[in-house]
């Protein structure tokens, strides 16, 4: 059985696997991997089997599975609960502590469940140097950021970190401004904002949150065999167009296909009064790309940040959880730095590729 979440690199390739293995995943997350693939004209060959991010215990085959709704970067995050005849593995996948869903860790561990045999937990930030500082810390540094610049404050990070959306939504209300998002941002939001809380285009609930449609995307939307997507946009009144965006300052998704489209329209062209922040993993920032959003940026003059926290729990948090739940064995899963992490750990079983385990046995 294989388990997944909407960051495209943990399931890209999941059409190479065979079709007879069951694919599980939550809801949002199957909308999300529908919805990605589609916009390179591609689609999830196998059936997904989902689960709801209230869903208790269920069944797959001989497994009893409990998902439990986690603070990761991305949306619809879980760890799993993993039971059979006895034996209990806990998987952590990815996640962190300070995020805007950490209360979700936090309870956890107040309450983890008992008896683990093993506990399958990543350490991606062990020994790094990634920041990992709190969203809400990051919100006050956007806003700070839209009280020292004149212009535009262009963002790149990922449409699929929903809590760096909101983020930004928060700073850009903070400060007065809009925050514009693209189509594809924009689609992402309506596929899973039901139940959330979280902004979605609507004039009446959001009215600091607005849309761009440029030729490009546009263009997209009509290979996709979903123009219709476009009008329920524009019908909807949240649309708007380079040439309005330029005359008001504003928080305004970048990615560099974006970009693009921006410097080619004229209207929304970078200059030196605005200001370009690369908000994700800073090892995709390519500063050798001269159509890149922060290249330009540098070119004409403007500002350029650097403001983003990690997806992945501190070593100090990934210590904390470890004592929390107590588990007879930890196998690492993720990061490099397992032989010297630096923190204390519960034993540690550290396993090779195709390496075979049999869990009780010493």
């Amino acid at each position: 059985m294989i388990f997944s979440h909407p960051h495209m690199d943990h399931w890209g390739m999941v059409n190479e696997l065979p079709h007879s293995w069951p694919l599980w995943t939550g809801k949002k997350s199957a909308a999300l991997m529908q919805l990605t693939l589609g916009i390179f004209g591609e689609r999830i060959i196998s059936d997904i089997n989902t689960w709801h991010s209230r869903e208790t215990a269920f069944a797959v085959g001989r497994f009893k599975v409990t998902p439990f709704l986690t603070d990761h970067s991305a949306l619809d995050a879980y760890m799993l609960l993993i039971e059979r005849d006895g034996v209990r593995i806990l998987y952590t996948g990815d996640f962190r502590m300070h995020g805007r869903k950490s209360v979700l860790v936090e309870r956890f561990m107040k309450r983890p469940p008992k008896d683990i045999d093993v506990l399958l937990m990543e350490g991606t930030n062990l020994r790094s140097n990634k920041p990992v500082m709190s969203e809400a810390d990051l919100e006050g540094h956007f806003a700070a950021l839209a009280n020292e610049v004149a212009g535009h404050i262009f963002v790149d990070w990922s449409a699929q970190n929903f809590d760096r959306t909101v983020t930004l939504y928060r700073a850009a209300l903070k400060s007065e401004r809009d925050l514009v998002v693209d189509l594809y941002t924009a689609d992402a939001l309506m596929q899973i904002a039901n139940g959330t809380g979280l902004p979605r285009p609507s004039r009446e609930d959001f009215a600091s949150l607005k849309v761009v449609i440029t030729p490009k995307m546009k263009r997209l939307y009509a290979r996709m065999g979903r123009s219709g997507f476009v009008d329920q946009i524009i019908s909807a009144g949240v649309a708007t167009s380079r040439k309005r965006v330029s005359g008001n300052p504003a928080f305004i998704m970048a990615r560099n296909s974006l970009v693009s489209d921006y410097e080619a329209g004229g209207d929304l062209a970078m200059t030196a009064n605005d200001c370009f922040v690369h908000s994700s993993w800073s090892g995709y920032l390519d500063e050798e790309n001269e159509q890149s959003g922060w290249v330009i940026a540098g070119e004409v003059g403007a500002r350029r940040e650097l403001i983003h926290t990690s997806g992945h729990a501190s070593a100090s948090d990934l210590s904390r959880f470890a004592e929390a739940v107590a588990p007879k064995w930890l196998v690492p899963v993720h990061g490099v730095e397992w032989d010297n992490p630096g923190i204390d750990l519960p034993p540690l079983k550290r396993l090779s590729d195709g390496e075979t385990w049999k869990i009780g046995a010493q």
